[in-house]
C-alpha cells in the first residue's frame, strides 16, 4: 500500500531550505567537494539533520543542480535564435564556460560522470541536444571545420572546466585561441 508523504513540520522545512540554500552557496564559490560537515554548519544544523534530508551527496546535488542546469537551455535558446550559425556557436560556447566561472559547482558538474544523480545527467543531456544543432549549423554554415563533433566539446568541456579551476581569469583567452582552429579552412 502506497501511503501519502506527510508534509514537512515548519521548523524541518525552514532545515531543509536552510541547507539547499548553503549548499548551493558552498557548491558555487569551492566546488562539488566541499564537506558535508561545512554545509551543515553553514545551514546551522546538525551533520544528522543534512543526513536525513539528503542521504548522500548525489541526493542533494540532485536536490540542487537539475534548477541550474535549467540555464544550459536558457543559452541554447537563444544561441538557436541566432540567425549566423558560426556566430551562435561561438555565443553559445562563451556563454556555457562564463556560467561555469561564475559556479565552480556547475564547472565540476559538466565535467564529471555523476550516474547516481540521473536528474542531473536528463539536465547535461538536455544541454548537448542543442550543443548539436549548433555544431551541425556551423558546420553547414561553413563556419566550423566539419570534423568537429559533440564528443569534441565533451572533451572542451572538460579542458574548461580544468582551465577555469586553475586559472579562473584566463578562460576567455584559452577559448579565443581554441575557436580561432575551429573555423573551417
Amino acid at each position: 500500500m502506497v501511503t501519502a508523504s506527510r508534509p514537512l513540520r515548519a521548523d524541518a522545512a525552514r532545515n531543509r531550505e536552510k541547507l539547499l540554500a548553503a549548499a548551493t552557496a558552498l557548491f558555487a564559490e569551492r566546488g562539488l567537494d566541499v564537506p558535508m560537515e561545512h554545509i551543515a554548519r553553514h545551514a546551522e544544523v546538525s551533520i544528522g539533520t543534512l543526513y536525513k534530508n539528503f542521504p548522500t551527496r548525489e541526493e542533494l546535488v540532485s536536490a540542487i543542480f537539475p534548477e541550474r542546469l535549467a540555464a544550459l537551455d536558457v543559452i541554447g535558446d537563444k544561441a538557436m535564435a541566432d540567425p549566423d550559425p558560426w556566430h551562435a556557436f561561438v555565443v553559445y560556447l562563451d556563454d556555457l564556460y562564463a556560467l561555469q566561472a561564475e559556479d565552480r559547482g556547475l564547472n565540476d558538474i559538466l565535467a564529471r560522470d555523476l550516474p547516481n544523480a540521473p536528474e542531473v545527467v536528463s539536465a547535461c543531456h538536455r544541454g548537448a541536444g542543442h550543443a548539436e544543432i549548433l555544431i551541425t549549423r556551423a558546420i553547414a554554415g561553413g563556419g566550423l571545420r566539419p570534423d568537429y563533433s559533440i564528443t569534441d566539446m565533451a572533451t572542451l568541456t572538460r579542458a574548461m572546466a580544468q582551465v577555469i579551476r586553475d586559472s579562473p581569469g584566463e578562460w576567455r583567452r584559452f577559448l579565443s585561441i581554441y575557436v580561432e582552429g575551429l573555423r573551417a579552412p
